[in-house]
């Protein structure tokens, strides 16, 4: 059963690194939990290492930019992980070929496009009509409020044609301030459910924890894995991830997930337990915000 806490730093002596995921856990997509930033602050001065590991398809400068504008301060994290940076660089390693279909908001979505530098021989990309494509990347819906089964038609064709579909971000909804909104995880689902086949790197899968371990041992500094702690408000995404990979979890219920456990300042014990039981996780941790 997991051990409900009050406080960030009852329980982060026992560990040199975080990961933290950031919407909805320092950040509401609008602006920083002032919470969150002092404990991660706090945290950072007493030593320990903080990785903020996002499913967003930004490369790590752009969700470093997007902090900014979100009164994120530099000074509450060491390094960035993204699912953009683990599914670009199979993107140019040609895992759904050089001619793709592009799905998400270009105007955001351009910088997952940027040359890979680290690469040796990176595959020329170019953006096609479904039609000519070769291969799909999902960085998100066209419309974050529309149904995702908007897409069937696109999707049916795709899959008569065997076309994969690389998902840049595998978070089926985030809260936007108080507004709900699809993600790429929505799609790429409803891809393999209609028999399509979906690539993923983000949380919970490997590729995004690899790339984190990466980053972290480039502060510097080896962790064993029991010495280190998943921050995140998704089920699904951090505390099934941080399951998967054999590290201590800390769930944050007042995120996607307030309603169902009933936290306002902490969750209720008994919905808490409901929900971990329906959705069949077992955070080693849970506090109602990043504190």
């Amino acid at each position: 059963m997991t051990q409900i806490i009050s406080a960030l730093d009852q329980i982060s002596d026992r560990y040199k690194a975080l990961f933290v995921d950031l919407w909805g856990c320092v950040h509401n997509g609008i602006t920083a939990y002032p919470e969150a930033v002092a404990a991660l602050k706090a945290y950072r001065d007493r030593g320990g290492k903080v990785v903020l590991v996002t499913n967003s398809p930004k490369p790590r400068a752009g969700v470093a930019e997007q902090l900014k504008q979100f009164n994120v301060p530099a000074d509450c994290y060491d390094t960035i992980a993204t699912s953009g940076d683990s599914a670009r660089s199979a993107m140019f390693r040609g895992a759904v070929g050089e001619k793709v279909y592009f799905m998400g908001e270009w105007e955001r979505d351009a910088g997952f496009f940027e040359p890979l530098k680290i690469l040796d021989h990176p595959i020329h990309i170019e953006r096609v009509p479904l039609d000519q494509a070769e291969g799909i990347v999902c960085c998100g819906p066209f419309d974050p409020m529309a149904d995702p089964a908007v897409n069937r038609p696109d999707f049916l064709y795709a899959k008569q044609k065997g076309l994969k579909l690389l998902c840049a971000n595998p978070d089926i909804v985030v809260d936007r301030g108080e507004v709900r909104e699809w993600c790429a995880g929505a799609l790429a689902k409803l891809y393999s459910e209609m028999g399509g086949e979906s690539l993923y790197f983000g949380k919970p899968h490997p590729p995004i924890y690899d790339l984190a371990r990466r980053r972290l041992h480039s502060l510097g500094t080896d962790v064993p894995d029991d010495e280190i702690l998943a921050i995140g408000d998704g089920p699904h995404t951090d505390i099934a991830g941080g399951m998967g990979e054999g590290i201590d979890s800390l769930f944050i219920s007042g995120g996607l997930a307030a309603s169902e456990t009933k936290t306002s300042h902490q969750p209720d014990p008994d919905a808490l337990s409901a929900y971990i039981s329906k959705e069949n996780i077992n955070p080693t941790y849970t506090i109602g915000r990043l504190r």
